[in-house]
């Protein structure tokens, strides 16, 4: 009997670092057949990245070059070079930023026909990059021959007002394994045990230590809980620059011994459930991946109102805006807070509305293989 080959993809990455749009990649590589897909992924920097031993059990290649930073040409002839030697058919960019459009010309001068560009975010972090974004926004425009994103912000950020509507642009949603999200009692007891945080109101936060996420104010929001709950802990996972920077401010502030800095965690569903509310005031998202996980495990999320409103999946997500004062959010924070909640979240409730609204890992990753691996027909 022959064994069918599997179609493979070539994700370019900056790094296969922890991040909302790496894992939105690994999740689905996690998901998909790979009896009939493969994913690849080649990466704009020489630094490992934390999910590379994954990717390389799970069968897929890694590639790494200089970064573009460093040499644009010899960036570009390398990637082209990649794609024509190993027969790349099918190439997606990771980002929203339109100068990374520049990618996908490198893959269709290589030979790759079905050149996707999935926008990952609705804004750009810097000044210097939205000017530039705006300069060369027609790359993303005219040369993708599919383009997807999480949410209809970041389509519209990346693509232009509309894409969505006109259909020139689809929305492939960021999906999660429900099942390992589902709150589990023994589970949330067995964390709060392990933190020592027994008894106290728990507010959580996942993300990288960048001026995106807004760690500052959310420092700002959690001194004035303390001023009002004093038993109350703050749950800080991920990494980044600002980590250094935001670990003075809680020292700077008194509130030590109320924070607690995990760094990168493999258990994040397991943490989620310690938690009794997630509080996330970002400048700016596409559609955040700890949010949608957040939910599953029945969190209230107390969030800014530049966050798409997409991601409010199952009715647990309340909008607050950046302009108002740290106090007020403090407060909303404390109401959402429920003594008896971490016993009672609605896991049949959950399950069926992420089913519903296409958050189904289980579901969406085949989908998504189809969306990418049908594109050829309409070439």
């Amino acid at each position: 009997m022959n064994k069918t080959i599997p179609k493979r993809l070539l994700c370019i990455v900056n790094s296969m670092e922890v991040g909302g749009a790496e894992t939105f990649l690994i999740k689905n590589y996690r998901a998909l057949d790979r009896t009939k897909y493969q994913m690849d992924f080649y990466c704009m920097s020489s630094q490992k990245g934390y999910y590379e031993k994954e990717i390389i059990l799970l069968g897929g290649r890694i590639y790494h070059s200089i970064p573009k930073s460093r040499n644009i040409l010899k960036a570009f002839l390398a990637l082209k070079n990649v794609v024509k030697n190993e027969k790349y058919f099918y190439v997606m960019r990771v980002s929203q930023h339109s100068l990374a459009t520049i990618d996908l010309l490198a893959a269709k001068f290589g030979g790759a026909r079905v050149l996707v560009q999935r926008s990952s975010n609705a804004d750009s972090s810097t000044i210097i990059n939205r000017i530039l974004h705006k300069m060369f926004k027609w790359l993303p425009i005219m040369i993708p021959t599919l383009k997807i994103a999480p949410s209809t912000e970041a389509a519209e950020y990346t693509f232009g007002r509309n894409s969505i509507r006109n259909g020139k642009a689809t929305i492939v949603k960021n999906a999660i394994a429900v099942d390992k999200f589902l709150f589990n009692s023994v589970k949330r007891d067995k964390m709060r045990q392990e933190m020592g945080i027994e008894g106290k109101f728990v507010i959580g936060h996942v993300g990288r230590f960048s001026n995106q996420k807004n760690h500052e104010f959310l420092i700002d929001i959690f001194g004035q809980i303390v001023k009002k709950h004093n038993g109350s802990v703050l749950i800080l996972v991920g990494n980044g620059e600002l980590e250094g920077k935001i670990k003075n401010k809680v020292k700077n502030l008194g509130l030590i011994d109320n924070v607690i800095f995990t760094g990168i965690r493999s258990d994040i569903p397991d943490i989620l459930m310690a938690m009794d509310v997630f509080l996330f005031p970002s400048f700016f998202e596409g559609m955040p991946n700890t949010v949608i996980e957040a939910q599953a495990t029945g969190l209230p999320c107390i969030i800014s109102d530049s966050i798409t409103k997409e991601t409010n999946i199952c009715g647990l997500v309340k909008y607050i805006s950046l302009n108002t004062a740290p106090g007020q959010w403090a407060k909303i924070v404390l109401e959402s807070y429920n003594l008896d909640r971490g016993q009672k979240r609605q896991k049949e409730y959950i399950n069926q509305k992420f089913k519903e609204n296409g958050y189904d890992i289980k579901i969406e990753a085949d989908n998504f293989m189809k969306l990418l691996f049908n594109a050829n027909d309409s070439l």
